[in-house]
């Protein structure tokens, strides 16, 4: 098939309605040409799945991409187009939409312009509405139908799902579910429509569902649709694509009923959208599939008897390694291969979106040698541009000539901007500075620490300082956080130093997959080896104190534990929800190469439940950073008080 989205995202750049993170838009065919090849392939039945990036509460923007989309459905003739839901106001809402109320009266006017732009063809768009019934929220999260110039009918959306990242229920009321409100007609299909989670309601496939009534069982009871339609804007996350295939292929299979799937793609700040919508076909096989992280206009044909339909259903492939854990178990492992094209993808996406929809192009950070800020640069670089990228190395007396030379070595081979800038003057100052000040303090409360972290935190807030001071002075410019998830766990970072900066890509990546991925970039990047070996096989050390007991920077894992068990805790802590003690009477993978003995494993045990309660603090302040795991403590889904106090250790 011709790629339709090239020639879209051309008419929207020239029309200015496109925000710059759009790359490829050239082709070789002209808007006539390419329809006059496509059309004769399509049927009244025909559907396109349009997988677009919209941006939060700019709905003039998303309106104008809408029906950019929807003018070359109606020239192709298409019989539907389906776009995600909440697609006109933007997803998710988050509190904007209580806030500013205004905003949903906008997308409702710019729905009804939407209208008067569609012809035969249906028009599927997901928009907020205001609830004008007496009791319940104030608004609907609704899916409109347009055609022929007008709104045709309005579906509301029944299920609404207050885990993880979603929260729909805080803002949007659920529907009375009626299955005859659901059908519409697309040539000579009878069409049920979803919205996102009511197709994840399925009591033969969930173990333990959410909710005990299934919209699609209903409308297939009631309705015998030849087609289900699913508006959906689901994000991205570790072992998410393996339950979502397994379960719209159970639940098309279990109802004999080919299901469409249309999904958003791009990021908002730490929840990014995979896009890759499907068609299944009614015995549960995939019939079609589109790119992942990336918009298309994608049309599918549900009818597998139509004349042309092989030649239209086209199923571009998965990230690499997600196609063979389809049916992976849960269980730890260290082989992060499966997922690290997939962790990849959704880090530069939610880079390339965090920047350009906010209105920055240049990222400055702290190299230091190290893994944490080696991938981060090679990230950051990838998504932005190298000629946007600027790694500053800021080295103290303590730091060693061996990670000076790899910080330049990993910029010289990525061809960023790079400058040492040493941070030994302004030690000295801001550590004059605050001594004078803690002898004023002592005189009045006299229980000094005799041994403190002071000089520590002094370094990692001059170099903060440092990267806040280059983004104050030069436009769009944005320093960049480069803490780790398992160092994070631990507090192992420092408040308003490594912590700091306005993007935090990496605070979702436990350190043993940091180092899968950076083994992965330097195989699989278009140019190799960016990240020198040196800085792959180095113990991580922080060089912020020298270790008593052998005179050298303080390691990491001497501090702390060794990666592979700690990351093996926080692994069971999130998707196992264990204790310490539940914990104490499993054998983890480091045990089976290592001797670990019962006291250590305890000893460790305990040292990560106490520093975990400690560091919550430390979570809550963390910048936007993306979720990648399966599980998280960004704080888009994970919420504990920080006054809290829980009896696990």
């Amino acid at each position: 098939m011709i790629d339709v989205t090239k020639l879209i995202k051309q008419e929207l750049a020239d029309g200015e309605f496109c925000h710059n993170a759009l790359q490829d838009t050239t082709s070789e065919l002209s808007k006539e040409e390419a329809i006059a090849k496509i059309k004769p392939l399509l049927t009244p039945e025909s559907i396109v799945l349009a997988q677009v990036d919209p941006i939060v509460g700019d709905i003039e923007y998303n309106f104008n991409k809408a029906k950019k989309y929807i003018e070359w459905a109606n020239a192709l003739k298409v019989g539907a187009i389906a776009f995600p839901e909440l697609f006109l106001f933007g997803y998710p809402v988050f509190d904007i939409i209580d806030r500013y109320p205004k905003l949903v009266e906008k997308n409702i006017e710019y729905l009804e312009k939407l209208a008067k732009c569609t012809g035969k063809t249906k028009v599927l768009i997901g928009f907020c509405e205001f609830n004008r019934f007496y009791i319940g929220k104030r608004y609907f999260n609704s899916v409109a139908v347009l055609s022929n110039k007008k709104i045709e009918t309005i579906i509301r959306k029944t299920l609404l799902p207050v885990y993880s990242e979603f929260n729909d229920a805080r803002y949007f009321q659920s529907a009375e579910f009626d299955s005859k409100e659901r059908i519409i007609e697309i040539g000579k299909n009878r069409v049920g429509v979803v919205i996102c989670e009511e197709n994840w309601a399925d009591k033969d496939f969930f173990d333990h569902p959410v909710y005990s009534f299934d919209p699609v069982d209903k409308i297939v009871e009631e309705q015998h649709p030849d087609l289900i339609i699913n508006c959906s804007s689901s994000p991205t996350r570790a072992k998410k694509e393996q339950l979502l295939h397994n379960m719209l292929s159970f639940v098309s299979k279990k109802h004999q009923t080919p299901i469409a799937y249309v999904n958003q793609v791009g990021a908002v700040d730490n929840i990014t959208f995979q896009g890759a919508s499907r068609l299944y076909s009614a015995d549960g096989a995939i019939s079609a599939r589109a790119k992942s992280f990336e918009e298309q206009f994608f049309i599918v044909e549900p009818n597998p008897k139509a004349k042309n339909s092989a030649e239209i259903n086209r199923i571009y492939p998965l990230p690499n390694g997600l196609e063979k854990t389809l049916n992976s178990q849960k269980a730890f492992s260290l082989d992060y291969e499966p997922d690290l094209e997939r962790a990849y993808m959704t880090i530069t996406t939610s880079i390339r979106d965090y920047f350009h929809k906010n209105g920055f192009k240049r990222a400055v950070l702290g190299v230091s040698g190290g893994l944490d800020s080696s991938v981060t640069c090679v990230l950051l670089a990838d998504a932005l541009g190298r000629d946007n990228i600027f790694a500053v190395s800021m080295p103290s007396k303590i730091t060693s000539e061996a990670s000076k030379s790899d910080a330049k070595e990993l910029c010289t081979r990525l061809g960023v901007h790079y400058a040492e800038i040493p941070i030994l003057e302004m030690f000295k100052t801001n550590k004059d500075a605050l001594d004078s000040a803690f002898e004023k303090v002592e005189t009045v409360w006299q229980d000094r620490f005799q041994a403190s972290l002071t000089q520590d935190n002094i370094q990692a807030r001059s170099r903060a300082m440092i990267l806040w001071g280059i983004a104050n002075e030069f436009p769009k410019t944005l320093p960049i956080a480069t803490s780790d998830k398992s160092e994070l766990y631990m507090g192992y970072a420092t408040i308003n130093g490594d912590m700091s900066g306005g993007f935090a890509p990496i605070a979702d990546v436990t350190k043993t997959k940091l180092f899968a991925l950076a083994r992965w970039l330097n195989k699989n990047r278009l140019v190799k080896n960016a990240i020198p070996d040196a800085v792959l096989t180095k113990p991580p050390g922080a060089e912020l104190a020298i270790d008593p007991n052998t005179g050298k920077p303080l390691l990491a894992e001497d501090a702390l534990m060794p990666y592979e068990f700690l990351d093996e805790v926080i692994w069971r802590l999130e998707n196992l929800h264990q204790c310490k003690e539940e914990m104490l009477s499993e054998t983890f993978l480091y045990e089976a190469k290592h001797n670990v003995p019962k006291a250590t494993k305890i000893a460790w045990l305990d040292k990560f439940f106490k520093r975990m309660q400690t560091a919550l603090f430390k979570w809550s302040i963390m910048p936007p950073a993306p979720i990648v795991d399966a599980r998280s403590i960004n704080k888009t889904e994970y919420n504990q008080p920080i006054t809290s106090k829980l009896k696990f250790y």
